[in-house]
């Protein structure tokens, strides 16, 4: 059987803000990202209840996740992650080695085609789609490329960030929707997943969810 992503029972979130809820005070937090648990604060929104001054006061694009910092709201999941990188201290999420850079950029333009194509074939019926399928082919190809680790560019990287929330939540739906298991027969797929798990068993560091937070830095 292949290996499933286990979920991050550690991640110890506040309930999600609403329509009702007040703005909270900015600059002030705490949360697991590159060790920045004195700087980062994740602060849950719900989607369906979003309140009026996120648009308002925050952010008028209104979309999720995004970050404040230096007085200053960035969104987009893949800009944010490059942002901090590329501006705080701690393990760096990119290597210095300029194929896998390259490679990088490469895998993180089609994240977008990915994510498309697995939640075109989630509203479609019947079986997984030749366009699905071919997606998660060139993620199993992807995740062979450099030998010297499981992960995208071997060691983890800021592409195993960008991807993995996609591919955890890929993994349950389609196994209860679809009776599929995208990882079997995919070696190179199945082996990320044991080594994410084995990552999130033995740290305290797992995949933020953003997808609904508004980040505060101090």
């Amino acid at each position: 059987m292949a290996a499933m992503l286990q979920s991050s029972a550690k991640e110890d979130l506040p309930p999600p803000l609403t329509s009702t809820s007040e703005l909270p005070p900015l600059f002030d937090g705490t949360t697991r990202y590159k060790g920045l648990q004195d700087k980062i604060k994740v602060v849950a929104i719900d989607l369906a209840d979003r309140p009026a001054w996120y648009k308002e006061k925050v952010y008028p694009e209104n979309k999720l996740p995004a970050l404040e910092h230096n007085n200053q709201v960035k969104g987009e999941s893949l800009d944010l992650v490059k942002y901090i990188d590329s501006n705080f201290d701690g393990p760096a999420l990119l290597p210095d080695d300029s194929a896998k850079k390259q490679f990088a950029e490469e895998l993180l333009a089609f994240s977008h085609a990915f994510n498309s194509a697995f939640f075109s074939c989630l509203r479609s019926k019947g079986h997984v789609s030749d366009e699905a399928a071919a997606a998660v082919d060139k993620i199993e190809a992807a995740l062979g490329k450099f030998r010297d680790g499981p992960f995208f560019l071997g060691h983890f990287s800021l592409v195993d960030v960008a991807y993995l929330p996609f591919i955890e939540r890929f993994q349950i739906f389609y196994h209860g929707i679809k009776n599929d298991d995208i990882a079997k027969g995919r070696p190179n797929l199945n082996k990320f997943i044991e080594e994410v798990n084995k990552v999130s068993r033995s740290t305290d560091i797992h995949k933020p969810n953003w997808s609904h937070s508004f980040c505060l830095l101090k």
